[in-house]
């Protein structure tokens, strides 16, 4: 008899190892929290008009999950040109950063100053590089750390770039530095590494279009997805999980397996695991998400800014991106004649912003877009604001140790496997997601796979190492 996989999530990863799973033989049930399925990539669907859950690129160095993406859509990809651009002193300055565009922008004493920092951390730089705010330095000097940098970053994450991790920025903007923009400006290199390429694919309906049409294959073969679903606890039987305990329209049920993959957030899984240890307090405190709110927003303009998307380094407004999903794909918009984007939000659960009321923030995104020179009051003619738990795994502390302990708990339970960005606390991308699943699938099966190699290397941006282990 077939066994069963119960997947706890169905975002990317989930997704993944069901059609995985369902391929190998094995009868699979997701359960989700969210009321749609797609994690962080989800896209929302408002009066024909689609806004990401921030926005998606389609790129990856995994032949194999390219594959697995073209075999699920088809045709159903656009090709979008990359313009990303950064705000800062009202003025707008090209992202990744050209260095002849930035000279020029700054002005001269901004410039001159700009090249003797870079100078200085050239022949002083920090070391150890603990902080983002050291590796940045490094390479780019600190003024430009200051200007193009610091201010966003903080935003993200609700913490000063001192204490975020270095390791963030080795994974997430790895050969990036002025000596790197230089040599791109001037020789124009045929191979770029994933933060600098000039175009990518993208669902013709955005990301959610992919992930909708994953669900639609798991359910035809026979996967059950719930839901509105929340996990409250496991049953075990010695090293085994037997059971999750689940709620669903104010009722409690049982849902049994075989094996289990969690893709849910990391402090979760293991809380739900050991309840009562002592230890449990250690390994969740040091495990931090950052959650994050988008203000989408309608405006009757056909054509608004031409970039994809804009970094807003700027202190007086809350605002920390823009996203123009028009310039994702003009299918995003119901009427060409209006442009949907989402003005996104960085916070805590229970914080002030997270807990404002949306047409107040709806108010606040209007104002900043008018602030910042991007719209005005009268353009705005609808909104709605998404928000989205557990959203980025925060590099702070000693949460590599807290990984570490958190992995041994993990091992301890025979018929557990995690994937995913919350399911392994890493900040994944969709590609790495995607493998990380395809990864806990085959190990339940029996192959020699194992979901913590996808993504181990700190080069996060170059080729991985490999689809096999």
């Amino acid at each position: 008899m077939s066994k069963t996989v119960v997947i706890l999530g169905a975002g990317p990863a989930a997704l993944s190892a069901g059609l995985e799973l369902n391929e190998k033989g094995f009868k699979t049930v997701l359960i989700e929290r969210e009321d749609r399925i797609g994690g962080i990539s989800k896209t929302i669907q408002y009066k024909g008009y689609r806004f990401d859950v921030g926005g998606h690129r389609f790129f990856t160095k995994s032949k194999e999950v390219n594959k697995l993406w073209k075999d699920t859509l088809g045709k159903d990809f656009v090709t979008t040109p990359r313009l990303s651009r950064i705000y800062y002193n009202r003025k707008f300055f090209m992202y990744p950063v050209e260095v002849k565009d930035t000279l020029s922008k700054a002005g001269v004493w901004t410039s001159i100053t700009c090249v003797a920092s870079y100078i200085k951390y050239k022949i002083f730089p920090i070391k150890p590089e603990k902080s983002f705010e050291d590796w940045v330095s490094n390479r780019f000097g600190r003024k430009l750390f200051n200007m193009f940098f610091k201010s966003y970053t903080e935003k993200v994450w609700g913490i000063s770039t001192k204490k975020l991790s270095a390791e963030w920025a080795t994974q997430r903007i790895k050969n990036l530095s002025m000596w790197e923009a230089i040599k791109n400006a001037i020789f124009k290199p045929k191979d770029k590494v994933t933060s600098l390429i000039d175009e990518f694919h993208y669902p013709k309906y955005g990301p959610g279009m992919m992930y909708e049409k994953m669900a639609e294959l798991l359910k035809k073969s026979g996967t059950k997805i719930m839901l509105s679903a929340n996990v409250l606890s496991f049953k075990k039987k010695g090293n085994r999980i037997e059971e999750v305990i689940i709620e669903k329209n104010g009722q409690k049920q049982s849902i049994k397996g075989d094996y289990f993959i969690s893709t849910i957030p990391l402090p979760d899984t293991i809380r739900f695991i050991t309840p009562k240890i002592k230890e449990l307090q250690n390994i969740n405190k040091d495990l931090k998400f950052r959650d994050f709110l988008s203000v989408n927003l309608i405006l009757k303009k056909s054509e608004l800014f031409p970039d994809t998307w804009i970094y807003v380094h700027d202190p007086s407004v809350k605002m920390g991106r823009i996203q123009n999903y028009k310039n994702w794909s003009r299918f995003m918009s119901a009427d060409n004649n209006h442009t949907p984007i989402g003005c996104e939000y960085f916070c805590n659960q229970g914080d002030s912003l997270w807990n404002t009321d949306d047409k107040k923030l709806i108010a606040l995104a209007t104002a900043e877009l008018e602030k910042i020179g991007l719209a005005k009051k009268e353009d705005v003619t609808d909104g709605l604001v998404y928000r989205m738990r557990d959203a980025y795994p925060v590099y702070m502390g000693e949460y590599h140790k807290a990984i570490s302990k958190a992995r041994k708990v993990i091992e301890s339970i025979a018929n557990l496997e995690v994937a995913g960005r919350g399911g392994m606390f890493r900040y994944n991308n969709m590609d790495h997601s995607i493998l990380a699943g395809l990864f806990a699938a085959r190990k339940i099966a029996g192959e020699s796979y194992d979901p913590w190699d996808v993504n181990e290397e700190d080069d996060y941006h170059e080729t991985i190492k490999s689809d096999k282990k």
